[in-house]
């Protein structure tokens, strides 16, 4: 809708109020006084009329009501709707009160709250009135015959649900029309929503279906857990019927509830989980305009990091990273969601020292978030040098420099393969923990370490590389029929450690609650068939066997360790796990497997390491990548 438009229209709403405030004053006097006594007040009427057509309009253009699409109307416009009668009100009291002691006859104070009330109801309604007209004219354009239209059930009858319903009713261009809803709380049943009906349980989506012609199901259900999820998916799929979804709660932070953001059901919504109560004042009070940095920042997780940090409040993010096209994308998409948000992109190394240093001197970041390391197991493997260089020493570098730029607050991403290590990168991930528990002992400052497992759809993750063997027709390779891991969403991994972020005292190692861990297998089973083949039969998987570094299982903790909670139920403690270190004795074990690393003296690296971090690393790179 262009603006001469618009602008037309507001004309002839401003031409309807001058109307409306010229009655409104003798439809109240009609009101309150007998016909007979009307005569008697005409001149006084008219005083009023002109005074209401001075101050009226004055006050509605003021707020707003002349600036709005009223075809659109909702709550909030009906509120300022009534503010505006309100100040009208008031202002029209004070010249009823004058009059009441200077025109003769006086007037009955009751007539300025009759006029609220009258101007309030043709106001509105005359605003309103647009609004179901719209309404009407779009529900004539959905009607049968329309074309590609497509009916639509909804499974969700809470907040999330009516708002897509609401958005598929006002906007006939998306094609979809919504039949009903499923919900299995008992009280909502046969409940209507926005005119629509709430039909049955969950449970009973197929049948709802098939009584309704429906087209499609639309999963509005952003806080569910994978387990409804994957009841639902699999229901649907046997029904042959099409079923998209909306992101989850944790992908919705600094976003919206919409029909726009449906897409196809993954596999990541296959394992969410129920979310968890989150301290919220905690997070805002670590957070909230401070300078933050995040390394590694164009990184799947670095760049999650920045989005959530973003929705805080911070003065300012700092993005930095080693790859300058990562680093820039991350800087368009940020610019666009929070154009008011100062944001600074730094490309650099984290090995590199010197131009390190100068970046914490030129910023001085308050709190700093460590993302940036190499993760891919197989390929450090056989990268010894790089995956220490990186992993231990990059992050000695980040450490110190916040100290020496006395940053208040640092977190460092790690890993469970930290634990009991079988991996050059696992070992190197723990003596990363190692160097911020020295560094929080040596200065009582909250830098602490978030451990946890594999994240879904990260690069160079399962998910991905799944996908193109799908792609390709198979067969999807697969190491061990008993692998498993224990895996979470990005966005959800990334909610709880800014919650840990805010929880950590200094020292410790937090460790997150990733659920039941997953079979490789199966989920490689699932992403088949939510591709709409058969495992199997459309899409063999093959077995190849367990790769040098790696375990069939991972834990995020020893056997022996004890474990404190937080005050977050998803969120554990560990303190005092690693081995208290004197002072410079780290700083000299690095240095001299630094130089180890340099001379390309692999075997003696690999040694040494184990022998710090307890570990159980090979020597015998792996035969082959691609599988997982």
């Amino acid at each position: 809708m262009n603006k001469s438009v618009l602008l037309l229209r507001n004309r002839y709403l401003f031409a309807a109020d001058l109307v409306i405030t010229v009655l409104s004053v003798p439809i109240a006097f009609g009101l309150r006084l007998p016909y007979a006594q009307l005569r008697q007040y005409l001149p006084t009427m008219a005083g009023m009329i002109v005074a209401a057509l001075m101050v009226k309009p004055l006050v509605y253009w003021r707020f707003g009501l002349y600036r709005r699409f009223w075809a659109y109307a909702s709550m909030k416009e009906a509120l300022i709707i009534l503010g505006a009668i309100a100040v009208n009100g008031i202002l029209m009291m004070g010249y009823y009160f004058l009059s009441f002691y200077i025109t003769q006859p006086r007037v009955p104070l009751t007539i300025p709250t009759i006029d609220a009330l009258v101007s309030l109801v043709l106001v509105g309604g005359l605003r309103f009135s647009i609004r179901m007209l719209s309404e009407l004219m779009q529900a004539r354009r959905r009607l049968p015959g329309s074309g590609a239209t497509r009916r639509v059930l909804i499974a969700g009858a809470g907040d999330a649900g009516a708002l897509v319903a609401r958005e598929m009713q006002k906007n006939p261009q998306l094609h979809m029309i919504p039949v009903g809803f499923l919900d299995d709380a008992p009280e909502k049943l046969h409940q209507r929503i926005h005119g629509v009906q709430v039909l049955g349980a969950l449970k009973n989506v197929l049948v709802v279906a098939a009584e309704h012609e429906v087209d499609e199901v639309v999963i509005a259900m952003p806080s569910a857990s994978g387990e409804v999820f994957r009841r639902l998916s699999d229901l649907c799929r046997k029904g042959r019927l099409p079923y998209r979804t909306m992101p989850g709660l944790y992908e919705l932070i600094g976003g919206r509830v919409s029909a726009g953001r449906l897409r196809n059901v993954e596999v990541s919504d296959l394992l969410r989980r129920a979310p968890a109560q989150t301290a919220d004042q905690a997070v805002g009070r670590a957070l909230s305009g401070m300078r933050v940095m995040v390394t590694g920042a164009g990184g799947s997780i670095g760049f999650e990091l920045c989005r959530q940090i973003a929705r805080w409040g911070p003065s300012e993010i700092l993005l930095l990273g080693h790859g300058e096209n990562s680093i820039f994308e991350a800087l368009l998409e940020l610019g666009e969601d929070y154009s008011g948000l100062a944001l600074h992109p730094i490309i650099a190394d984290i090995r590199d020292r010197p131009r390190m240093q100068s970046v914490f001197r030129a910023h001085q970041p308050q709190v700093v978030f460590h993302a940036a390391a190499h993760k891919h197991v197989p390929l450090m493997e056989i990268n010894v040098e790089e995956a220490f260089t990186n992993n231990v020493v990059g992050t000695r570098n980040v450490v110190e420099l916040a100290l020496e730029a006395n940053a208040e607050r640092l977190v460092l991403i790690s890993s469970d393969k930290a634990i009991r290590p079988t991996s050059v990168m696992g070992a190197t991930k723990r003596l990363a923990e190692m160097i911020v528990q020295d560094a929080a002992r040596r200065s009582g400052k909250s830098y602490v370490s978030v451990r946890f497992g594999n994240v879904l759809g990260s690069r160079g993750s399962v998910i991905p590389v799944f996908k193109r063997q799908i792609a390709r027709g198979g067969p999807v390779t697969v190491t061990h029929p008993e692998m498993e891991r224990y895996f979470m969403t990005i966005p959800e991994a990334v909610h709880l450690v800014l919650q840990a972020a805010s929880l950590g005292e200094g020292g410790e190692t937090l460790l997150l609650r990733m659920g039941k861990p997953v079979r490789i297998v199966s989920l490689a089973e699932d992403l088949i068939r939510l591709s709409g083949l058969e495992p199997g039969r459309d899409i063999q998987i093959v077995f190849t066997g367990v790769r040098p570094g790696e375990k069939l299982s991972e834990q995020l903790w020893e056997d022996e360790t004890v474990l404190r909670p937080t005050t977050h139920p998803d969120i554990l403690r560990l303190t005092a796990e690693n081995h208290i270190w004197k002072p410079d004795e780290l700083n000299r074990t690095i240095d001299s497997l630094s130089a180890l690393a340099e001379k390309g003296e692999v075997p003696e690296l690999i040694e040494k390491l184990n022998q710090i971090v307890d570990g159980t690393i090979g020597q015998t790179p792996p035969p082959e990548l691609t599988s997982v």
